[in-house]
């Protein structure tokens, strides 16, 4: 595991959470797959060091890891994904191609911008921690002959 990843296990026990070899695993299998990755790949990952996960155990560790904010989730038509948030410059948001599925990453200013309109003009707080995109890519769009305005 790498430093900066031994970084996030000391963050999970400094929010007063236990540092079990499952939470490692499935940490270890997120940085090991790098980018977006679904539960599947993870679970497959971690069943390759220890055949006794299951993947209910994935799925519980990776929503504790998502409440710490410690991996975003990504929300497709076809699931979801996750990855890593390794420090706190590391945040930014994703937009998602409703027709190919390809995930792009935006940065968190955008969303920043945004909170800031919607307190100025209704005075709404919006928790904007992860924010997911739906759309259509360049090439899609050019595909169905939509303009992209660039």
């Amino acid at each position: 595991m790498a430093r900066r990843d031994i970084e996030i296990l000391e963050r999970l026990k400094a929010q007063g959470h236990r540092l079990t070899p499952q939470r490692g695993m499935v940490l270890s299998a997120i940085a090991g797959l790098g980018g977006h990755v679904g539960v599947d790949q993870i679970f497959q990952r971690v069943r390759e060091v220890y055949p006794y996960m299951d993947v209910a155990t994935v799925y519980r560790t990776l929503q504790l890891l998502k409440r710490l904010h410690l991996v975003t989730e990504i929300v497709t038509g076809s699931g979801a994904q996750y990855e890593l948030v390794r420090q706190e410059t590391d945040r930014h948001h994703h937009m998602v191609c409703e027709q190919c599925g390809t995930t792009f990453d935006f940065p968190a200013s955008y969303a920043e911008s945004l909170r800031g309109e919607l307190t100025r003009a209704f005075g709404f707080v919006a928790h904007l921690d992860h924010f997911t995109v739906s759309g259509l890519c360049a090439a899609c769009a050019g595909k169905q002959g939509v303009s992209t305005g660039g």
